[in-house]
């Protein structure tokens, strides 16, 4: 699959690269824990900047995992974040694949 023109990383076994960075697993992390989340909670759990966030979930939006939606609340603009489809299909294969890696090395 191509987003933007370049490829997005399902690898062999569910292991996928775009998901892997450690930001980009806590905000998929989140996101499959609730329908949304508005973007200044997900920056605050995970103790980022606004920018460093948008970055992110920008590469999550180009991969089609994650879509963005804009929506006033208390009388202000709010960006809320959502797993696609796709974004939960590729979370779950991806936390499978890290439980396989390490499914042997349980009584370590």
């Amino acid at each position: 699959m191509t987003a933007a023109g370049k490829t997005v990383g399902k690898t062999v076994d569910g292991f996928n690269p775009v998901i892997h960075a450690p930001n980009r697993l806590r905000i998929c992390a989140l996101l499959s824990a609730a329908d949304q989340a508005e973007f200044s909670f997900v920056q605050e759990r995970l103790g980022v900047s606004a920018s460093v966030l948008s970055k992110h979930v920008s590469v999550l939006m180009d991969a089609g995992y994650v879509k963005q939606t804009r929506a006033v609340r208390d009388t202000r603009q709010r960006v809320w974040l959502s797993l696609t489809k796709e974004g939960r299909s590729a979370y779950k294969a991806h936390v499978a694949a890290l439980q396989a890696i390490v499914g042997g090395n349980q009584d370590a």
